[in-house]
């Protein structure tokens, strides 16, 4: 868009007096005043003054006819993050401008750990914006196609940095909205970057069959307008344009064929006065030309969720070669180009209407659906889960339309609904017949849900659904109900151990002990350290401990020395004990001296590979520890004495571990069967289930060393049934 050497608002108000009537324009006069004072001098990435990017984002949005507080939150909104307050915006231009610019700026005062989390936050303030305000998206969208057209100024990285954010976050974005225009602008330009080579491939084959194209669709329009004509319907327009790129890469890459086998690289679009006269139309098509079979799809009795209507069908036209033909009125046409833009809820008072508050509604909806994710890369790409192009179309029993991609199974469905639904989902019926819950659904099915109060989320489900809605719910449930065991077993286990100290939780949260309880532990609640001694986090030697005063473990470990001095207590163990006794029979090394009574410490059960050192007990030998045993930390390192693994040809060492498994038939013998594959002997197994089905398995294995320890927990891992696995 052309600009006079000085940039100024000229052209913008030019655009919005065409419909902004009775309107006054004077505030973009005083968002130009503040833009220039605060981004005089300021240049965009790519280059350019920054006075030019932000005229070119309010001129986009006012040749879109957005409402005026839209245009100035375009102009302005870069503004904050040069030191503009957000009182200083309400106080110049009112709270919907404020609300817009802020919701579009990304957040740059806070340090993040790492690049994606700070992204995983950007997108999140993002949507939570967008759930209150629909038009932060409009502003986005906008200022992201401005940077789109700039791209070629930056380096590599930087644009394939921001061309696989804006395919995967803005594109789909655009598509969600409705705004076709800016869907394939923004997909076609990530193309170009992302894909540089393809793209001038592409772009070149079709640019050298520009004639002979143009040709075959004045061919059809031609043939369109005759039949039509001869059946009394006469067109609005009839228009054949060439597919976007990028779909056309999408389709070759998809079915894996060259460009020659593509025949539908043109869409014709036919634009009739009704309703009645588009079905008319697809009959007459249909007549002469012969329909591919499951490429009809009516979106006018079913819109899309983001209020697309269109009849849509694929026939063999003329010379054999398949022709896409979409048919649809005037009105659909518009809201088919510029979305949720052509029927503007804020626009000159009018109020939304139902599509358009039900496109909002989905909307929120997504964004509530994705408040519980909490990892960063779990939560962008649930993000990129869910603005997936759906393919499959199916119905609730009332006629609710719900939109689905490709492989989704009834439990997808089910989550559609609402979370209670999906997570006491137990069975389904599609077209009145009884289905399992792994069948895919196909368009048009009629789906309905059979819950039972006693189902729960299943880990298995993850391997059915395809929505990230779906997902994300079935793991949050999943990850509630660990923590709520772990919190049920760490309570039992505090409980048991502080009882033997004469006390109780409740008498220690009373008192205040339990603060100083809390920061031995280094936990930040009581809910946490619950959680961790439940988990293993914290064990029950480190919990002791820390319950025991510091006078009594210096007592006790005076008693346990025997009241000699360390190395009193070394001499006198020596000559105890002559060469030849038990240490080669237990594969370890004292020192360097041969002959000293040894015992492997049950508490950390030290297996070869792990670091050990050795622990000098009075009258018992050598206790063998790993250097890591919270035992060993609580004992006077005066007594500890080096030990090395030798001799290890034919041991075995005894090593607990605890697995917890779905409960299923045969997941005993699942798990023996493992174990015995990476030949470990089992010699000891108890198991108990949970009320929420599942089975907590402690076992002791004999194993050879630490590589064989590790071999068989990653194998029990990789076990599909398997929840977790450690040792203990």
């Amino acid at each position: 868009m052309p600009y006079s050497a000085i940039p100024s608002p000229h052209n913008i108000k030019v655009l919005a007096r065409d419909y902004l009537h009775d309107v006054d324009l004077s505030p973009i006069d005083d968002a130009w005043e503040l833009i220039t004072e605060v981004h005089s001098g300021k240049m965009h990435f790519s280059g350019e003054s920054y006075l030019v990017h932000v005229l070119e984002v309010g001129s986009t949005l006012a040749s879109m006819h957005l409402d005026l507080d839209t245009v100035l939150a375009g102009m302005l909104h870069g503004v904050l993050k040069e030191g503009v307050t957000i009182e200083d915006l309400r106080a110049r231009f009112g709270e919907n401008v404020a609300v817009i610019v802020d919701g579009s700026t990304k957040i740059n005062k806070v340090q993040y750990s790492s690049k994606l989390v700070n992204q995983a936050e950007n997108v999140r303030k993002m949507l939570l914006a967008i759930a209150s305000d629909i038009r932060v998206l409009l502003v986005k969208l906008v200022d992201r196609l401005q940077d789109m057209f700039l791209l070629e100024r930056v380096e590599r990285d930087r644009q394939l940095e921001i061309a696989h954010e804006t395919m995967d976050l803005y594109a789909p974005l655009a598509s969600r909205l409705g705004i076709d225009w800016i869907k394939r602008e923004l997909e076609d330009y990530s193309f170009k970057y992302l894909h540089p080579v393809e793209y001038a491939d592409l772009a070149a084959k079709l640019e050298s069959s520009l004639v002979e194209r143009q040709e075959y669709v004045d061919e059809v329009i031609s043939i369109l307008e005759e039949k039509l004509g001869e059946a009394g319907i006469k067109p609005i327009r009839i228009i054949g344009r060439p597919k976007h790129l990028y779909s056309i890469y999408k389709k070759l890459i998809a079915q894996n064929i060259p460009l020659e086998r593509v025949y539908d690289k043109v869409a014709f679009r036919i634009i009739v006065d009704s309703v009645r006269e588009c079905y008319e139309s697809l009959g007459i098509i249909h007549a002469d030309w012969a329909p591919v079979p499951g490429r009809i799809k009516d979106f006018i009795s079913v819109p899309k969720a983001n209020n697309y209507q269109s009849m849509h069908t694929t026939v063999v036209g003329p010379r054999d070669h398949f022709i896409e033909i979409q048919i649809r009125t005037e009105q659909m046409d518009r809201i088919a180009q510029e979305g949720v833009a052509a029927h503007w809820a804020y626009k000159e008072g009018q109020k939304a209407s139902d599509r358009d508050a039900r496109l909002f509604k989905e909307l929120k909806n997504l964004v509530k659906s994705l408040q519980e994710v909490e990892d960063p890369r779990e939560f962008l790409d649930s993000v990129k889960g869910e603005l997936y192009d759906p393919d499959v179309y199916a119905l609730t029993p009332a006629g609710d339309v719900k939109e689905f991609p490709r492989g989704s199974c009834p439990i997808d469905f089910a989550y559609a609904i609402h979370t209670e639904v999906g997570d006491h989902c137990v069975g389904a019926k599609v077209n009145g017949r009884l289905v399992q819950l792994k069948y895919q659904l196909t368009n048009g099915d009629i789906v309905e849900i059979v819950t039972s109060p006693t189902q729960t989320p299943r880990r298995g489900w993850l391997n059915l659904v395809k929505t990230s809605k779906a997902k994300a719910r079935i793991r949050s449930w999943l990850r509630r109900e660990e923590k709520e065991e772990a919190l049920r077993l760490g309570r039992e286990i505090c409980e048991r151990e502080i009882r033997l100290h004469d006390t109780s939780l409740k008498k220690m949260i009373k008192s205040g002990h339990i603060r100083l309880l809390l920061k031995e532990l280094r936990c930040n609640s009581l809910e946490d350290m619950l959680v961790k001694v439940g988990t293993g986090g914290i064990t029950v030697q480190s919990l002791v401990r820390a319950l025991e005063p510091p006078e009594l473990a210096r007592e006790k470990e005076a008693k346990a020395a025997g009241a000699m001095q360390p190395d009193e207590v070394a001499a006198a163990f020596l000559s105890q004990h002559s060469s030849g006794g038990e240490g080669a029979k237990e594969g370890i090394s004292i020192d360097g001296i041969e002959g000293m009574l040894v015992k492997v410490s049950q508490c950390c059960s030290p297996v070869p590979g792990d670091a050990i050192v050795g622990f000098i007990t009075h009258g018992r030998g050598v206790s063998v520890h790993k250097t890591d045993c919270p035992n060993l930390q609580s004992t006077d390192p005066n007594r500890w004495i080096d030990v090395t693994w030798s001799g290890l040809d034919s041991k075995h060492y005894r090593v607990g571990l605890y697995i917890r498994a779905e409960n299923r038939r045969g997941i005993f013998a699942e798990i023996s069967s493992a174990i015995s594959a990476d030949n470990a002997n089992l010699s000891e197994i108890s198991a108990h289930t949970t009320p929420e089905d599942i089975a907590d398995l402690r076992l002791v294995l004999e194993v050879e060393n630490l590589d064989h320890l590790q071999r068989i927990m990653q194998h029990l891992r990789q076990m599909e049934h398997v929840i977790s696995v450690r040792r203990t």
